[in-house]
This record gives structure tokens, C-alpha cells and sequence, in this order.
């Protein structure tokens, strides 16, 4: 019967999703609700009240945007970069989720990185709320506000790696995009501007000064909106780099900010 709901209310995976509703229900009742908000329209995950991400159960709270399958790629760069500029113990891998939403890539990469001094943010009140259940578990801090405005000063000139999940639908596009996604995630974190990359620029053009020297900024955009962040990230001072997944259709703009020169001593 619930097969057969899903399948009405044009569910492709109706026999998937149905197992995951049997499996989190805890009654008869709450499976019944489940199912209906589901037929309406509801993100499966907002039903669900979690996602899968990386093989993480990451909580999601109605109202806040579902991490994508594709942006494990931007995690899995992050991740390697992050063990690269992994220091001496004790001292830890500085790293921030920017438009952090639920905070899945933040309490991912912490999960994948030994030590790691996690910080997230977000515009939306919602969304830094959930994020403080699956960052705080990272043992990481979250703070609600625009980009970097919230983060605390003494972070300038330390991160070693700063992913930035951007919006970056233009502003004419977020119509076509599914109604899960219009209808029920923030308009805040699907709408990148004129040409979609409004967000990425502001992001980009302060990214400098809180890099650490030889820091990451990453960051998911289009393959059509790659060749531009390009230019937005050399303009920037830092170092670009275009890194695509064809399995997951991602692409993910990587600038890395130029370590120091080392000092030059004249002997006399």
C-alpha cells in the first residue's frame, strides 16, 4: 500500500523510499503521516528527518537544504587537501563550512580528518540550528550570519581549508528547478544572483585574508559558470584550479592561496 501511495504521487524509487519510511517509522501511525507528507511533495530527507551523506546519517530539519550526492566530490578534494596540510599532532587542520546548511560537508570532513578545528556558518536561522546537532558531534562551533561576518576574528589568515557549498542557480533558473526543491528549501541557498555566481564573487573576494598561506578555498559550481569563477579566482589572488566529476556531474573551483616567500638573510 505505501508502494503503491508513493508510486501515485509520482515517486520514481517508490520500493526505496518505502523501505527507508518502514525502517524510521516507529509506529503504525507516525509511518502513515510519513508517507502522506511525502505524497505531498516533501523532500524525502525532510521526512525522513536525516540524509546519507559520505556515509554519514546527517540530521535534516524541514526548511533546510539537502546536501547532493555530487557535492561528495567537493568534500572528497577537501579531504585530501585536508590531510596534506595536516600539522604535527596536537596541533590541528583549521577548517570552515561556509553556507554551511545542515552541515554535512563541515561534520563530514571532520569525521575523515584526524584532527581537525571545525567552524560553520549560515544566513539561516533553520539551517545553523540543525547544524549545531551535526557539528557539535564533530566537536565543531557554528555561528548564524553572512559568510564571514559571524566567524570569530582570531580565524583570519589561519584556514587551511574553506568549503564553500555557494548557491549558484541564476536567479531566472530557480523556477525550473524541482518543486522539492523551490517549494521547501530556502530560496537563500539556491539563488546565486543574475548569472549565479553573486555569492561565489563576495566569498572569493574575501576568501584571501582568511586563508592561511598554501590554504584551500573550494567551492561547487556549474561546468557552464566554471570558466568564469576561474576569472573571479585568479582576480582574487588565488591560485585556481577546475576539478570535474563526470560520474557525479560536479564541478568544484579550488583557489589556493600562494604560500608566503621565504624570507631571504644576506650574510655580510
Amino acid at each position: 500500500m505505501v508502494i503503491a501511495r508513493l508510486r501515485a504521487a509520482g515517486c520514481v524509487f517508490a520500493e526505496d523510499e518505502t523501505e527507508l519510511l518502514i525502517a524510521t517509522a516507529r509506529t503504525p501511525a507516525e509511518l502513515a503521516a510519513m508517507v502522506e507528507r511525502r505524497a505531498l511533495g516533501l523532500p524525502l530527507e525532510h521526512v525522513l528527518g536525516w540524509a546519507e551523506f559520505s556515509g554519514l546519517r546527517v540530521a535534516v530539519d524541514p526548511g533546510v537544504f539537502v546536501p547532493r550526492r555530487r557535492t561528495e566530490f567537493l568534500l572528497g578534494r577537501a579531504v585530501a587537501l585536508g590531510r596534506r596540510a595536516a600539522r604535527p599532532a596536537p596541533a590541528p587542520v583549521v577548517a570552515v563550512d561556509l553556507c554551511c546548511g545542515s552541515g554535512a560537508v563541515g561534520a563530514a570532513l571532520a569525521a575523515a580528518l584526524e584532527r581537525v578545528e571545525l567552524h560553520a556558518s549560515d544566513i539561516e536561522p533553520a539551517a545553523v540550528r540543525c547544524a549545531r546537532r551535526n557539528v557539535a558531534a564533530a566537536g565543531g562551533e557554528v555561528y548564524e550570519g553572512d559568510l564571514f561576518a559571524p566567524l570569530p576574528a582570531a580565524l583570519r589568515g589561519r584556514i587551511d581549508i574553506l568549503v564553500a557549498n555557494v548557491p549558484y542557480v541564476p536567479s531566472e533558473e530557480v523556477g525550473l528547478l524541482p518543486a522539492e526543491a523551490r517549494e521547501h528549501e530556502p530560496r537563500v541557498a539556491l539563488d546565486g544572483g543574475a548569472d549565479g555566481l553573486d555569492v561565489l564573487r563576495r566569498v572569493t573576494a574575501a576568501a584571501p585574508q582568511w586563508l592561511a598561506p598554501g590554504g584551500h578555498l573550494l567551492v561547487e559550481t556549474s561546468e557552464r559558470q566554471a570558466e568564469r569563477a576561474v576569472e573571479t579566482v585568479a582576480r582574487s589572488g588565488l591560485v585556481p584550479q577546475v576539478a570535474v566529476s563526470d560520474e557525479l556531474h560536479a564541478t568544484v573551483i579550488i583557489g589556493t592561496r600562494p604560500a608566503e616567500p621565504a624570507a631571504v638573510t644576506v650574510e655580510e
